[in-house]
């Protein structure tokens, strides 16, 4: 994914986001729901309705940049609207932008001994 690199700071909006906003009804909810300054350089990420799309915005020094993603098949993992905002790692967010569960990553079987 193009964006921010890693070790950013990343907050997710629990519940659901209206799709049709842009930048700047984005920013506004960061400010107003979320309690966070938009252009801090964070990462903030946004799920609508149907749970098949994520938008993300992040402010790069120069001006906002806004993702959108829509899967075609399955959904986005979310947290309940009762958690209101969830902190994230930069890890955890590669793993949402891919429609991995970043919340009970399967990471396999546990390396075998060595001799």
């Amino acid at each position: 994914m193009i964006g921010p690199g890693t070790g950013v700071r990343v907050y997710l909006a629990c519940g659901v986001t209206d799709m049709r906003k842009g930048i700047a009804g984005l920013a506004a909810l960061t400010q107003d729901v979320l309690r966070q300054k938009p252009t801090s350089g964070a990462v903030f990420a946004f799920r609508g309705r149907r749970g098949d799309r994520v938008k993300l915005l992040y402010w790069d020094g120069q001006g906002f940049c806004l993702y959108y993603k829509v899967l075609e098949r399955g959904r986005f993992p979310w947290p309940n609207a009762d958690d209101g905002v969830v902190r994230m790692t930069s890890a955890q967010l590669a793993m949402l932008w891919e429609g991995i569960d970043w919340r009970r990553p399967d990471w396999g079987a546990p390396p075998a001994r060595v001799g």
